[in-house]
């Protein structure tokens, strides 16, 4: 292996230690008054939604979603579950519990 090659190959990867990685984020959405505190969450694959029931009957959050399809289940006031966010594209989420309780996951890579 020549010797500028090697440089070369030592010097991006120094640089590259000098990126930072993408760090996750997470999302917070309540629940209140049978609807989701934020309609559209614009978010990249690996990050996290937390949604957290602030009403005083039990709430469920669901997709049926090709990108993407879960059930968290039902939980009480001031519980919460957590969803990773695993496929780029537009998860449709719902509440079985409430029916009209609808918004948008839009995913990035």
């Amino acid at each position: 292996m020549n010797q500028s090659f090697f440089r070369t190959l030592v010097a991006g990867v120094g640089l590259s230690l000098l990126v930072p990685a993408y760090a996750a984020s997470n999302f917070a959405v309540g629940q209140a008054k049978k609807a989701f505190t934020i309609p559209v969450v614009k978010a990249k694959v690996g990050d996290t939604i937390t949604f957290k029931n602030d009403d005083e009957f039990a709430h469920n959050v669901f997709s049926l979603s090709d990108v993407q399809s879960f059930d968290l289940g039902s939980y009480k006031k001031g519980e919460t579950r957590t969803l990773t966010l695993n496929a780029a594209g537009t998860i449709e989420v719902e509440c079985a519990i409430h029916p009209e309780m609808k918004m948008k996951i839009e995913v990035t890579k």
